[in-house]
């Protein structure tokens, strides 16, 4: 969030205030948040308008039976997917949502059609492991 801040060139707090709001599209993961070069080159205006729209997928998995193991396989394999495609110019965007109690996780993929595509072979992979 520190780079983000600096980058935008306003204060650490203005930013979470963003976050907070819903102004500036972020992930939590533990304490800290995530953000994507694409989301924040968005809030910036920063970008080509000249760039040719691309197909975009939103893909939400529900996986019940969840224990703590696979929860963090999935949580690191997903985000790790998703933060190597950061160079891309249609960056995927991925959110993973647990529920302790019914112990099920969402996984929401937002992306292109290959892009979500490789991420669902990967969710697949992580529950046959």
């Amino acid at each position: 969030m520190e780079a983000a801040a600096e980058r935008l060139k306003l204060h650490n707090k203005t930013v979470l205030r963003f976050i907070r709001e819903g102004r500036l599209r972020a992930t939590k993961i533990g304490k800290q948040y995530r953000i994507l070069h694409s989301d924040l080159d968005a809030f910036a205006g920063v970008g080509s308008a000249r760039e040719a729209p691309a197909a975009r997928v939103t893909a939400v998995v529900d996986v019940p039976n969840v224990d703590q193991e696979l929860l963090r396989r999935l949580t690191s394999i997903m985000l790790g997917a998703a933060g190597s495609s950061e160079q891309r110019p249609q960056a995927i965007s991925v959110d993973i949502a647990h529920d302790p109690i019914r112990r099920a996780v969402k996984v929401i993929a937002v992306g292109t059609p290959s892009d979500v595509s490789g991420l669902l072979k990967l969710v697949d992979a992580c529950l046959e492991a």
